[in-house]
């Protein structure tokens, strides 16, 4: 006894100031949020990582908590997905919904629930509460109107990630002021995300790229349309539809109404440098924009309701991660290949779509017949049809792994315009080079009360047993 009673002196204020688990409807602090990140990394090792992809202007850490069976490291066959939240700061509601969906995913799996099984079984989901802490250090409470929407050096984080349409010169401008903007690039080289959304406030739509145009071919019908439109069309839906009142196309106080709750970005306004188009551009990875509350610092009292509308669709959106098909590319020799370009026939991206340092691709696509061209130098043009059924309802994309074949003459010469994004189109400047190992641990967590308070719950019991 003690024993025990030693124990209990010793770690009792680190019990005082912990945080309960339990998640409550309000706004929480940026410090509140760490800790809970903390606390439900050191409760739940098997299934989360937490790790941080850089810091902000005044130095606080950009936290992102990875959930799935193998959360520490990408794992081949298993796409990777994610959420932001909160990058105009005075914009929250984002913060409090990824908060709410992070216990959900946690509590149901522990729960032996069948969906969340399957879903993190098969999914590694990333997510950021808030990528501009600062903004929200400042932010007001106004519906509309208020500070706290840039950075701390007033950088409006969604006007200034490269942007394919604005020139080569704007494309390589994100110096130290955007911080923020500069952590999510390095985190996007350091995983193939599939699918993404982040989330905003101030209307309630989905929207999808393009955001920008130089009224080009893009440009039809007064919408900036990429060569996977029909893909983000349907991804907008399935959120609007999946929401409690989106898809209904109301209108905010200061804003059009959508029908079917969703819109293209440049449709509703035009956006350079906005995030879900360099996601798209540079990173394959499809991302929308969704805005989810007409205000953008909803009343505390608001924030139950608010979780149970969006709640089926944050986790539907998911489930999206899981379209269209993927696989590897081999070369000859029957090893893995990255940089391999791998097109679908009538979708020509701005950077072609290639393999990752894992030599996989993936292409989310609705179900039908596709055209597969498959390149790489020193091997044989692959082309190839594939019959894509509709995978989300079985938690798995459809696998198609393509062999390729070596040149049998020169291997020195193949299709430089095919194997060359910046042959392709000289407009973005295409740099696919995916750097350390996926995990995005770039900052480890400063194990502070949270786990010393575990490790302290696990010694009373080794006492008292």
């Amino acid at each position: 006894m003690s024993s025990l009673l030693l124990l209990l002196f010793l770690f009792l204020p680190f019990l005082i100031i912990t945080p309960a688990l339990t998640l409550e409807f309000r706004y929480h602090d940026n410090s509140e949020i760490e800790q809970y990140l903390l606390q439900i990394n050191a409760s739940n090792p098997d299934i989360t990582h937490l790790y941080s992809i850089g810091r902000s202007v005044r130095g606080q850490q950009l936290w992102v908590l990875a959930v799935g069976r193998s959360p520490r490291r990408h794992t081949v066959g298993i796409p990777e997905f994610k959420y932001v939240a909160n990058m105009h700061g005075n914009e929250v509601l984002g913060r409090v919904l990824l908060l709410q969906l992070i216990d959900e995913l946690v509590h149901s799996y522990r729960d032996n629930e069948t969906w969340a099984s399957q879903l993190l079984n098969s999914t590694r989901i990333h997510i950021l509460p808030t990528m501009n802490p600062d903004g929200f250090d400042d932010a007001g409470t106004h519906c509309q109107y208020s500070q706290g929407r840039f950075n701390y050096n007033g950088v409006d984080l969604n006007r200034n990630f490269p942007d394919a349409f604005a020139g080569l010169r704007r494309q390589q401008q994100v110096d130290e002021e955007k911080r923020e903007v500069r952590a999510v690039i390095g985190w996007l080289r350091t995983e193939s995300f599939v699918l993404s959304a982040n989330l905003h406030g101030g209307a309630l739509v989905a929207s999808y790229p393009y955001d920008n145009s130089n009224s080009g071919s893009e440009l039809v019908g007064g919408a900036s349309v990429t060569p996977d439109n029909d893909v983000f069309i349907h991804l907008a839906k399935v959120y609007s539809h999946s929401h409690g009142s989106m898809h209904r196309g109301e209108r905010c106080d200061d804003s059009a109404s959508f029908l079917n709750g969703i819109t293209n970005g440049y449709q509703w306004y035009p956006l350079a440098g906005g995030m879900q188009d360099y996601n798209y551009v540079w990173a394959q990875c499809l991302e929308l924009t969704l805005e989810v509350s007409c205000c953008k610092f909803p009343p505390v009292r608001e924030l139950p309701a608010l979780w149970t509308q969006n709640r089926g669709a944050l986790l539907a959106f998911i489930h999206q991660v899981h379209l269209g098909v993927k696989g590897r590319v081999f070369d000859s020799s029957g090893v893995p290949v990255q940089n391999a370009v791998v097109e679908v026939k009538g979708r020509r991206n701005m950077c072609p779509f290639r393999t990752d340092r894992h030599g996989e691709y993936y292409r989310l696509l609705l179900p039908g017949n596709y055209s597969f061209t498959v390149t790489y130098p020193g091997h044989e043009v692959l082309t190839e049809t594939l019959s894509v059924p509709y995978g989300p309802s079985l938690y798995s994309a459809m696998k198609h792994d393509f062999l390729l074949q070596r040149t049998p003459t020169n291997p020195t010469q193949t299709n430089l315009t095919q194997s060359n994004p910046s042959q392709t189109n000289p407009t973005p400047t295409c740099n696919y080079t995916l750097h350390a190992e996926g995990g995005g641990a770039i900052t480890r967590p400063t194990w502070t009360g949270v786990v010393v308070a575990l490790w302290f719950v696990a010694a009373l019991r080794s006492v008292t047993d």
